[in-house]
This record gives C-alpha cells, structure tokens and sequence, in this order.
C-alpha cells in the first residue's frame, strides 16, 4: 500500500517506536504534535520531549501547543488534510473537530486491554491490581475517555517480576509492532471497529506521590506489586528516624510472625507485613546513592525488633 499521509502526536519514550516504526513504513509524517519543552536537570534548561528530539532528527515539523482549545490551532490541524492522526501518550484532549479532522479520524495506541484500565496510568495499575495480563489496545479515537471502537488487540502474560519499567518497554514495542498492519487494513477497508464490551470496565487513575509511603499492614504480596508498579515513578517509601527512605526493589518472603506489621525482622532487613513479610533489597537514604540493602545497612544500622513508621 502506499505511505499515507500522517500526524503523529505523542510525547514520551514510549511513543517514540511508534513514530520510528511509522517513519520506516513509508508513510509521510507531516507534522509531530508533542508537549512543548520544559526545565529539565541541574541548570533547568528547557528540553525537547523525546518525540520532539525523534521528529527533528527525521527532519518533520514539530508543533508544540500548550491547548488544541485556540480555533486557530484546530484549523491549523484541519489544514495539514491527514488521512489520519496516530495519538500515543501525547498529553492534550483533543476536541472533537480535531478527532474528525483527518480522513480516517485519530487513532490512539492505549496501553491496556481495553475496556480495563482506561485513563492515566494503565501500565503502573494493572502490576499494582496483580493481573495476569495486559497489553495494548488500538482504537478509534472519540469523545470519551478511551472509550472509542477497537481496531486491534495485542495480549502479554504478567510475570512476578515483571515491572512498571518492564511492562512500559514490551508494550511501547508491541503497538510498534501493532500499528502499521492495523493502519493498512482500516485505510483498505479490512478493518470493522468493535465497540468496547460495556463489562468490565475500570479507571487507571493518575498517580500521586502519596501512595508510595509503604502501608505494612498489607499483604507482602500487595507491597511487592507496589514497588514493581511505582517504580521509578512516583516512588516508593518508608520513614525511619526521620527520614524518607525509597525502596527499589523487595522479594516476599512466606514466613508466619507474631511480631507487629512493620517490625524489622532480621539484619537482612526482612520485615513483617499485615501477611507474610518482605526483604527489602535495594533501597536509598536521603542524599545517597541507591545500594543493595547490605551496603546500606553497614553505615547505617536498622535492628531487628525496629518498627518503621507506616
């Protein structure tokens, strides 16, 4: 099939195959809609998103507006007369005279099995509820929020050690993989949208830093996921003399205790849970390095019988 002509909007890492892939198929990218550059490191120099930075070294325009709101800004959309807009993590809602601008509307690469985990952040929320799979979910673009008809599903196993970092990379590559065929086959006409089952429906709702302070009443289990899933954003913490220690990595432990959730069960810094326990693995102190736990632990003595603050 010849190259269509295509928008591409989208914004971090994980959009980034998406375009490559595109690029490399041959169609014409006309323009890149990414979140406009922002104070980034130690001297807070402005930064261009890895979109942006991916669109320039292809040598394609890149737009950067701060709302598609302005009349303006959707006109100047329309203008651009795209078959169709290819939507990956991008940022802004999109209005509906733009979702109808271009000829096969916009296309979104959710990164979820949809109906399960629309919104902000499926991959983080699907480790964190302990599903078994997940994956990515090509659609329709509408009006709701990721409620459009689905064009195509690709599926993957969740494994106990599977991370947020993990399951982020497999799935950027899989609607890589995913999206090229499925674009082909909707601008052939092969492709008849399925409208999303109305069971099973859930909201990955935004992240907040304040559910990384760990709660040891819970399951060793459930504290295990939350590291994999908030890992290395929002973070994950406990509070031990006054400090906010994060914690990287941890491994359940099956053991039955009388002591309290929370308490420090060894000099390995096994710790009891509201069921089971956990090994902390690797961990980092305020100002310090991120270590494995027995690096830590030879500066800076965490006794068994401590409890750490919930």
């Amino acid at each position: 099939m010849t190259g269509l002509r295509l928008i591409f909007m989208g914004t971090p890492d994980f959009s980034v195959p998406v375009l490559e892939r595109l690029i490399a198929a041959g169609n014409d990218v006309l323009c890149v809609y990414s979140q406009p550059p922002r104070p980034s490191g130690r001297g807070q120099k402005e930064r261009p998103t890895p979109v942006h930075s991916c669109a320039l070294s292809h040598g394609i325009e890149v737009r950067t507006p701060v709302s598609f709101k302005p009349e303006q800004v959707q006109a100047a959309f329309a203008d651009l007369r795209a078959d169709a807009a290819i939507v990956v993590a991008y940022g802004l809602i999109l209005p509906e005279a733009a979702l109808q601008a271009p000829r096969l509307g916009c296309i979104n690469i959710h990164a979820s099995l949809l109906p399960r985990w629309r919104g902000a952040a499926p991959i983080q929320r699907a480790i964190q509820a302990g599903d078994e799979t997940s994956g990515v979910t090509i659609m329709q673009m509408d009006a709701g929020l990721d409620t459009g008809d689905m064009l195509a599903t690709a599926e993957t196993d969740l494994e106990a050690e599977t991370t947020a970092s993990s399951l982020h990379d497999e799935l950027s590559l899989m609607g890589a993989d995913l999206i090229v065929p499925t674009l082909n086959d909707l601008a052939a006409g092969r492709i008849r949208p399925t409208p999303q089952p109305e069971a099973g429906v859930t909201y990955a709702s935004k992240l907040e830093k304040s559910e990384g302070l760990i709660d040891w009443s819970r399951t060793a289990e459930d504290i295990d996921r939350l590291v994999r899933a908030f890992t290395p954003w929002p973070g994950v913490w406990f509070e031990y003399l006054g400090e906010r220690i994060k914690v990287f990595s941890v491994t359940p432990v099956e053991l039955k205790t009388d002591q309290a959730a929370g308490t420090v069960l060894d000099d390995k810094l096994t710790v009891a849970c509201g069921e089971g326990a956990v090994q902390i693995l690797e961990l980092q102190r305020p100002g310090k390095k991120r270590a494995y736990a027995e690096e830590v632990l030879r500066g800076f003595k965490i006794e068994p019988g401590t409890r750490l603050h919930e």
